[in-house]
């Protein structure tokens, strides 16, 4: 991959504190109560040419993003830019052709075909919806179009159960291409593939990006895939990107924890070269009910905490504390039937001596709430006297290395320097 000059006019698609959210409704006037949101003041750029990847865990807002700029979900609140025009201002005229000029491929190949209908017809029908009435030059396109994605011709008669998945997204990725598109959206396109099959895919993707020159948004939860094919990248937790810029500064160097986290979860056969990066507790929040300030801190590994305590004690007191908020205990502590103290310190690795008197004595009160089976009075003791930054302040969007980066721990006007062990 031959990484592009970062910034040089106009980009093709422009997209500025996006939003999509979703109400939350009860009763039978469907009052709204809350929102979901599933897509939170996102912006990025993508140039022409260029591979711009989007990662993050399922649940993310990753492909409701996707399916926003598309259209395909009404857009809350925020501004997409396609050549420099707003996307909600188009004329009707305009929006067709933007439809046009920016097309989708799946994650799962079998749903993107009709099984009654044979694959040529399926792959022109964009072509008939853009007015191309020839039926025979409509067919010429088509049997061309398949052997240059690696099918033969002779394929276009044939039906989608004909087909291997693989195949089946060598169809859809041709279906993308055959109105000559400027963007293709790619929503996981390699997830449902295996091993080999998924790297003749990415192969494809970048032979079409060379030889159409055409833009790529590429969807996708893995680190490496993304790795290989991007030139750059975006890191998006719970709605909110928390990280983009360059994809071997991101991936090399990673300035928000999460990012490493991410990194961390991707298998390797050297032991070596693992930076063991484990979150708090696994538990995602629901993004119908985010955390207060910044959304990774009730997993995030580098949270900020009291200066009064040793980096290697707030991480473990850090740790109890989520995972009781969180309310996803161990399997060896039963609330029903609650173990002692010091059963539970064992469990959660508690320090036993905490030069802090006041966070002393929360703990301790946090421990004999549990003993007595008592999860919220626990979690109110752990809040009170472990209080954090990350929890209470929505981090700025700082520069690091060049690149933008939500993190408190990079924020010059919070003191977040690293305590001693």
């Amino acid at each position: 991959m031959t990484e592009r000059p970062d910034a040089e006019g106009e980009p093709l698609l422009a997209v500025e504190g996006l939003e999509r959210h979703y109400p939350i409704t009860e009763g039978w006037l469907r009052r709204e109560v809350g929102r979901v949101r599933a897509v939170d003041g996102v912006s990025f750029e993508i140039r022409e040419g260029e591979a711009f990847g989007l990662v993050g865990e399922s649940g993310s807002g990753k492909t409701t993003l996707a399916h926003t700029l598309l259209g395909l979900e009404e857009r809350t609140g925020g501004t997409v830019r396609f050549d420099g025009d707003p996307v909600s201002e188009l004329s009707d005229a305009e929006r067709r052709s933007f439809r046009r000029r920016v097309q989708l491929v799946v994650q799962d190949p079998n749903e993107a075909f009709n099984p009654r209908i044979r694959v040529g017809e399926a792959v022109a029908e964009p072509l008939a919806l853009n007015g191309m009435d020839d039926a025979d030059r409509r067919r010429a396109i088509v049997e061309d179009l398949l052997e240059r994605v690696g099918l033969d011709a002779a394929d276009t008669d044939r039906y989608p159960h004909e087909f291997s998945d693989g195949e089946k997204q060598r169809l859809a990725i041709a279906r993308a291409l055959v109105v000559d598109p400027d963007l293709v959206v790619a929503d996981e396109p390699t997830s449902a593939l295996d091993a080999r099959v998924k790297s003749d895919i990415l192969a494809l993707l970048e032979e079409v990006r060379r030889e159409f020159d055409v833009s790529l948004l590429f969807v996708s939860h893995d680190i490496d895939v993304v790795r290989r094919f991007c030139d750059r990248v975006a890191v998006m937790y719970l709605g909110e990107i928390v990280e983009r810029g360059p994809t071997h500064r991101v991936l090399d160097a990673p300035a928000h924890p999460y990012t490493e986290v991410l990194l961390d979860s991707v298998p390797s056969l050297d032991p070596s070269d693992r930076s063991l990066v484990r979150p708090l507790t696994d538990t995602i929040p629901d993004p119908a009910d985010p955390p207060s300030g910044c959304r990774f801190h009730t997993r995030c590994p580098a949270i900020v905490g009291p200066e009064e305590l040793s980096a290697a004690t707030w991480e473990r007191l850090a740790s109890f504390r989520f995972t009781v908020q969180t309310g996803e205990l161990p399997a060896s502590i039963d609330l029903a039937d609650p173990p002692d103290p010091a059963t539970i310190r064992s469990v959660f690795d508690l320090p036993g001596a905490i030069d802090d008197e006041a966070i002393a004595e929360g703990v301790d009160d946090a421990v004999a709430a549990l003993a007595d089976g008592d999860l919220d009075r626990a979690s109110e003791r752990l809040a009170a006297v472990l209080p954090s930054v990350c929890e209470q302040q929505v981090p700025a969007t700082v520069t690091v290395d060049g690149r933008p980066v939500k993190c408190h721990r990079h924020d010059p006007a919070i003191d977040a320097e690293p305590r001693p062990e």
